[in-house]
């Protein structure tokens, strides 16, 4: 069993990431990778330290999903090179541990909604409606 890895991102300098990083700590994080910059930007140095560090077995464990990834899109290709990697993912206030069979349900129709969404695009697109 591995070790749980917190990640805490806030979008300015004027934010601060102690009230996650207090949450990551309680839930029992061994380590809290940190970015202060936007959710639209894609450089995030601390999610790629974390990356770097993680091995099989261990959990990313974020405060909400939403720092994680802006949209649904971004945050399933996450969950999917983590799943890739045997790591699994931790959302404190969604109660998501893809590590359990109801987060597994979880990451499989969080998978259902993006391959439906991307469906509807493709026939927009066909039909010239997009």
């Amino acid at each position: 069993m591995g070790g749980i890895l917190g990640y805490a991102r806030v979008s300015t300098g004027d934010q601060d990431v102690a009230g996650q990083r207090m949450r990551l700590e309680e839930a029992g994080t061994i380590r809290v990778f940190t970015d202060v910059m936007s959710g639209k930007s894609m450089e995030r140095p601390g999610l790629d330290e974390l990356l770097e560090y993680a091995r099989k077995g261990d959990t990313l464990a974020v405060v909400r999903l939403d720092r994680l990834g802006r949209s649904l899109g971004e945050l399933l290709t996450t969950v999917t090179m983590l799943r890739s990697r045997g790591i699994a993912l931790l959302s404190l206030e969604e109660k998501i541990d893809t590590s359990s069979a109801a987060g597994e349900l979880i990451f499989h129709v969080f998978g259902a909604i993006a391959h439906f969404e991307r469906r509807l695009i493709s026939e927009r697109t066909r039909d010239g409606i997009a």
